[in-house]
């Protein structure tokens, strides 16, 4: 080797004994499962197209229905479902033309509330044939309520910006009536309705591999009741109770995140090892990811950014858990520039989607 080869090697050794050196990629969690989910309707082509919009790729949707009476057939629900692929949304979820959330002296199929003889029998028929049908077309989970009072709330209270907020203070609230349609019924006689329709219809789901998500009752009452109605699904224990009828692991709950902190003395601290509890028995199918301000019986609903619940340490414990399905926004403040409250599911997208993206990178 000559003077100058010499030099241009030991030059090269020692630049390259300087260079920086490859650092070993880094080691990420695996990604999140969960999704950003919606369930506003009507799921009507405006209202897929605002859900691509604002990157809402996962729904539970509502077939076009024409009254509560409705049977949805396996042709309503390919149609629904190929509608939402043809804007490449996924249809995670349905919810029934029945089991809704709302009172029972509003609605127009009681039966399976109310304990009605051969009217309940045909109703759960019918949420069996649903089952089956779900299974034919592909979606794989039915939400559905057992609720007797619906969503209770006393006069809305104003929040920031001008919205005003949904409100719940027990002290304040004035039933319509003494009684609903129902009657009486006390914790022994709801739990009886809840175990006769849970006793035939998780048979059905485990065989056709359907999640069934019940929402939790909100809010919870007093156990001497409400309008003489026990709302034994608005408690942790309640709901716990719930979820050891009909073992199954196709046997669980919509988690409304508001609605269990609605149940809670200290919500902010409280709902995390609640939400561990349901999550790691893997019964939470569907999260509405929603925060209030308050407590059981007296709290408002606001929006996810300012609620006493910790958005950011919520979503941690559900990727900790590895939850894999959607977290979507529920109620929303309204205002009246904001008919329909568009602007406020968008708020609540970008906030959710961008916690989502930060827990699957920061982590």
């Amino acid at each position: 080797m000559n003077r100058r080869t010499f030099f241009q090697s030991s030059a090269a050794g020692a630049l390259a004994a300087h260079a920086p050196q490859p650092v070993e990629a880094a080691k990420w969690p695996k990604p999140i499962r969960f999704t950003l989910g919606c369930q506003s309707g009507p799921t009507d082509e405006r209202r897929l197209q605002f859900f691509k919009r604002h990157s809402v790729n996962n729904i539970n949707g509502y077939p076009a229905a024409k009254g509560e009476t409705v049977k949805y057939s396996v042709e309503d629900l390919q149609k629904l479902k190929d509608l939402c692929e043809k804007h490449q949304v996924k249809l995670d979820m349905i919810a029934p033309p029945y089991l809704a959330s709302s009172h029972i002296d509003r609605t127009r199929r009681p039966a399976i509330m109310t304990a009605d003889g051969e009217n309940r029998d045909r109703d759960i028929a019918e949420i069996q044939q649903l089952i089956r049908d779900c299974a034919k077309v592909g979606i794989p989970a039915i939400k559905y309520n057992m609720s007797i009072l619906g969503v209770l709330r006393t006069e809305r209270t104003p929040g920031r910006g001008g919205v005003s907020l949904s409100t719940w203070r027990l002290k304040e609230a004035k039933p319509a009536t003494p009684l609903t349609r129902a009657g009486v019924v006390n914790a022994d006689r709801f739990w009886e309705r809840i175990t006769y329709f849970l006793d035939r219809v998780i048979p059905v789901a485990n065989e056709y591999k359907i999640r069934m998500a019940c929402h939790p009752h909100d809010p919870g009452v007093p156990p001497s009741g409400y309008q003489g109605i026990d709302r034994v699904l608005g408690t942790v224990d309640g709901l716990k109770k719930f979820i050891t009828i009909r073992e199954s692991p196709y046997h669980g709950i919509n988690f409304c995140q508001g609605t269990v902190s609605e149940m809670l003395q200290n919500p902010g601290k409280e709902i995390f090892d609640v939400i561990r509890y349901f999550g790691s028995r893997k019964k939470i199918f569907n999260v509405h990811f929603r925060n209030i301000r308050g407590k059981r019986d007296d709290f408002q609903e606001t929006f996810p950014d300012e609620g006493d619940i910790d958005f950011v340490e919520a979503i941690k414990v559900y990727r900790e858990l590895d939850y894999p399905y959607m977290l979507m926004p529920d109620h929303v403040p309204q205002h009246p520039d904001d008919p329909g409250g568009q602007q406020a599911f968008a708020f609540c997208y970008g906030y959710i989607r961008a916690l989502i993206q930060a827990s699957d990178r920061l982590s």
